[in-house]
């Protein structure tokens, strides 16, 4: 299901029971007022947000779901009609079916949260559908039995009106609850942003220049690409206004479903039902199309970066290097590292000794070289780097400083402590963006010839081309000093 969003205003706190009354309190007289302002025929609402509304409030903070929390929610109810009608105990009958509604909905969400195989799936919408259904149902059972005495209407279309009602309000209304946070504008403005809109708004103009019952269904094509285009919460909000303007446009037969037929109940039974039956498909495409987008996410992170060491893998290292968009030329230094003796560490100690020590490495390694270049493993213990530096004596400079880090750092396994070396080769040249792939791949191959040499050398040491070590120019101006 899905999991409460981060946002910058709290209104729960869950250490904070009197402020949590007071928000329920106030939150269940607001929308108890909304729904009383929108009645249809006589003492029946048009649209009633009441209850989908503090079914997911209380579905999205789970510590809210205590029985005091939800006999506020009651109280506020009885109040509210205490003050605006004249229903007696009847009140008391009426509002328990919309505490019906709510507790069903609410506790069956906060269960299928609870279950470890769905507690990190995104918002299921086909089972919102089925809890919104189910209470409803519930829902309908007691408020129509309770109507019965305040309305000229018999039970059954009293129970259709209740049902629909509740139903197209639930599913409209509980995945805004569930996904609602601050917005954020993460993308440039573009004109062609509104485009999903304004297909959307131009639809709603249709139903009603048309008409008829498939009026109705309008929308949906637009509702589906503003599913593809937007977030969920945005998704859930376009869903949302346009059925409920769709809901109140039949109602007052601006869209004739039914040519020329006076407004009745079975008519608005329909059209709800049409109406949260169309609101589920954009909900149910903007979550799949998200639960791609995250599958395609994890499979990119898992294939460009190495699972063990958290620095890009061999295939990583080649996209992000693909990725740069440089016009400018530059001086490139690539590194080739390799564990000295990592075999002897495996055979002693272990393979999970082995693991530890590449995690470290690789951290150490990424630690020194910081944001001037990129660290990845090739392979093994084996790694490389990709710097960008001023010439190839700054390279070689940061392979040495790497170099000595490693050999001074303190490698820590149970009650073992391990000190390690690193024989490293490095190789620089400039380099255009446009051949980056391909200089790198030049220059990888000549670090590798250097790292062999450190290694035939006695370890732990940098090899580079001749000219490039800062201690061999030195020494070439010494001798020709001397000469």
């Amino acid at each position: 299901m899905l999991a409460p969003l981060n946002i910058a205003f709290r209104p729960f706190h869950k250490e904070r029971p009197w402020r949590n009354a007071v928000m329920i309190f106030l939150l269940t007289t607001l929308f108890y007022s909304i729904g009383a302002m929108l009645r249809l025929v006589e003492e029946l609402s048009l649209f009633w947000p009441l209850n989908a509304v503090m079914a997911g409030v209380f579905a999205r903070y789970s510590w809210l779901n205590r029985l005091h929390n939800y006999a506020i929610c009651y109280v506020a109810m009885l109040v509210y009609d205490a003050m605006t009608t004249t229903w007696g105990a009847t009140s008391l009958v009426i509002n328990l079916s919309n505490m019906v509604f709510i507790l069903t909905v609410a506790l069956l969400i906060v269960g299928d949260k609870k279950r470890p195989e769905r507690r990190t799936l995104p918002i299921n919408a086909l089972r919102i559908f089925n809890y919104c259904l189910l209470g409803a149902l519930g829902c309908a059972l007691v408020g129509a039995f309770a109507s019965v005495g305040i309305d000229e209407l018999t039970f059954w279309p009293l129970y259709a009106d209740w049902f629909s009602e509740q139903f197209s309000t639930g599913v409209l209304i509980l995945p805004c609850v569930l996904t609602l946070t601050w917005p954020r504008w993460v993308m440039p403005f573009r004109v062609e942003h509104l485009l999903p809109i304004a297909a959307l708004v131009t639809s709603l103009v249709a139903s009603v220049a048309i008409g008829g019952a498939g009026s109705l269904l309008f929308p949906l094509p637009a509702l589906i690409w503003c599913a593809v285009r937007y977030s969920l919460l945005t998704t859930a909000l376009l869903t949302f206004l346009t059925g409920a303007l769709e809901i109140i446009l039949v109602a007052n037969g601006t869209i004739n479903i039914f040519v020329a037929s006076p407004l009745q109940m079975p008519r608005m039974f329909s059209a709800r039902l049409g109406i949260a039956t169309m609101a589920i498909c954009p909900i149910i495409v903007c979550v799949s199309v998200n639960a791609i987008n995250t599958l395609m996410k994890q499979v990119s992170l898992r294939a460009d970066f190495d699972f063990l060491t958290r620095v890009y893998s061999r295939s990583g290292l080649y996209e992000a290097l693909g990725r740069e968009r440089r016009t400018e030329a530059r001086h490139l230094t690539v590194m080739l590292l390799d564990i000295d003796y990592f075999k002897n560490i495996n055979d002693s100690y272990g393979h999970e000794c082995g693991d530890r020590v590449l995690t470290t490495f690789a951290q150490k390694i990424q630690q020194t070289v910081g944001d001037s270049g990129i660290v990845a493993r090739m392979g093994g213990e084996e790694f490389a780097v990709v710097a960008t530096t001023q010439d190839p004596h700054q390279g070689f400079m940061l392979a040495e400083r790497i170099r000595c880090a490693v050999e001074a750092h303190p490698f820590r396994w149970q009650q073992q402590t391990l000190f390690l070396t690193v024989s490293i080769g490095v190789s620089s040249g400039t380099t255009q963006s446009w051949e980056l792939t391909e200089r790198f791949n030049k220059l990888l191959a000549e670090a590798d010839e250097y790292l062999y040499q450190s290694k035939k050398a006695g370890r732990n040491r940098t090899s580079a081309r001749e000219g490039q070590s800062p201690t061999e120019s030195l020494t070439n101006e010494t001798e020709q000093q001397s000469v």
